[in-house]
């Protein structure tokens, strides 16, 4: 799978069924030569549109399944939610 095809799948949250967005860059552990996390803008301050100051990041481990259309991951989002 190619990294284009990566960003074009919707991040959904298995513990709430909450949508949280597409990637939108990657960190790669070049030592081990895999992904070791994906980041995900994330909410908007006003409307969603807005000053988006923070992001998910999302360790690889937390990936549960890569499907057609949307990647399913198992997170507490308050975990993961960090400034950019």
């Amino acid at each position: 799978m190619r990294i284009y095809d990566m960003r074009q799948k919707e991040i959904i949250n298995t513990v709430d069924g909450s949508r949280l967005g597409y990637i939108c860059d990657l960190e790669i552990d070049f030592k081990e030569g895999k992904i070791s996390k994906i980041i995900v803008p994330g909410p908007g301050k006003v409307m969603g549109i807005f000053g988006r100051n923070l992001e998910y990041i999302i360790p690889w481990e937390k990936i549960k399944k890569v499907g057609e259309d949307i990647i399913l991951v198992e997170l507490n989002e308050n975990e993961c939610l960090q400034e950019s």
